[in-house]
């Protein structure tokens, strides 16, 4: 298993600060989607989030095609509900340059809302993202002209938020990470990881975007992921640390791990 499904599994593949980079793995049809999805918390997830759910005009057949693809009626929320993760449909319309987002079922965002991004372009989905126009934006664009039908592309990152919450929705970091502790990282900072994955459908052509969201407390990692954490931590602070609000709880994290990992040693 190249990319796993677990916070646990995808950290050692996984970006989490520095120069960006796409990180593609090629992954074969069993390694695509999770293959015991809990659709009760699916379920429950759109239910709670309904303005998960966005759909253009766009995206109504490529939506169909998926679920289609997948075994089941309806369209692209009925495919997002059926499994772990969420769903992003994107199309090239006749004379664009650029990929845009037509369809959306998300349960879990990472602090986005599907509503602001519908029909937007692949640069200005991603303008929060620090220095995405500058490092990926070209081979993004290449990539996602040149991806055929049955190829299959994933890739991991993680973050540290201040929530077990799967749907989340950051607060100030000084606000959020403000009752983190040395003495209490471990159960205060959890660790989110998306899993996303990239596919064009044969039919329409349109492109699949999946994001399978994991999260998991600090101290329930493995020790070698703890250790991976605390290192990434100068580099995070030098790099995107602002946007992230690594500064507010860097020092506990890594204090934490020195500590956890002196007294087993």
């Amino acid at each position: 298993m190249i990319l796993g499904f677990s916070v646990d599994d995808l950290l050692p593949r996984a970006r989490g600060g520095g120069v960006l980079k796409m990180g593609l793995a090629k992954l074969d049809e069993s390694e695509w989607l999770q293959p015991n999805p809990d659709v009760a918390a699916r379920a429950e997830g759109f239910a709670a989030y309904p303005a998960g759910i966005q759909i253009s005009p766009d995206g109504e057949v490529p939506g169909a095609e998926l679920a289609k693809m997948l075994g089941l009626s309806g369209g692209l929320p009925e495919a997002a509900t059926a499994h772990h993760e969420d769903m992003c449909l994107l199309t090239l319309r006749p004379g664009d340059e650029q990929y845009r987002l037509v369809g959306a079922a998300v349960a879990w965002p990472s602090d986005w809302t599907p509503a602001d991004k519908l029909g937007l372009p692949l640069r200005a989905l991603h303008a929060p993202i620090q220095g995405y126009e500058e490092q990926l934006a070209s081979g993004v664009d290449h990539f996602m002209a040149k991806l055929k039908a049955g190829a299959i592309y994933g890739r991991c990152n993680w973050f540290i938020a201040a929530t077990p919450e799967r749907r989340w929705v950051a607060e100030p970091p000084e606000i959020a990470f403000a009752h983190v502790s040395p003495e209490n990282a471990g159960e205060t900072l959890f660790v989110r990881s998306e899993r996303q994955t990239l596919r064009r459908l044969p039919e329409t052509g349109a492109i699949l975007f999946t994001i399978g969201i994991y999260v998991s407390p600090l101290a329930a990692l493995s020790r070698g992921n703890q250790l991976r954490l605390s290192e990434a931590m100068q580099g995070l602070l030098d790099g995107e640390g602002d946007r992230r609000g690594a500064g507010q709880y860097a020092d506990a994290l890594i204090q934490f791990v020195k500590k956890r990992h002196r007294d087993i040693s």
